[in-house]
């Protein structure tokens, strides 16, 4: 039941379906466009291609994350972290907050 009264995160753009409330993990994450919002997981996205990026907390490799109905660049996936400290992203998404809108 305390899935339905979390709020989902859809493409700013097109309304597409891209992560529900229950898969918030923090909103202290920082992108391009300002604030970002790291979730363990993420629908309706195309991973681009694999890249090793430096960030502001250390060296990854990431993918870039596109909404898979209109190809809004959306944040990116955590690939590889090189340092031990950071492996818990891992696998997470980072989407920027600037390109979702909060569904309820």
């Amino acid at each position: 039941m305390a899935e339905y009264s979390r709020p989902s995160y859809s493409c700013r753009n097109c309304r597409n379906p891209l992560a529900s409330g229950i898969h918030l993990l923090s909103k202290s994450y920082l992108a391009k466009s300002g604030q970002a919002y790291l979730f363990s997981e993420a629908k309706n996205i195309v991973e681009g291609e694999k890249e090793k990026r430096q960030l502001i907390t250390g060296l990854f490799k990431i993918a870039d994350i596109h909404c898979s109905n209109c190809g809004q660049l959306l944040g990116w996936k955590y690939l590889k972290a090189y340092d031990f400290k950071q492996k818990y992203k891992e696998g997470k998404f980072i989407i920027e907050r600037a390109k979702i809108a909060k569904e309820y």
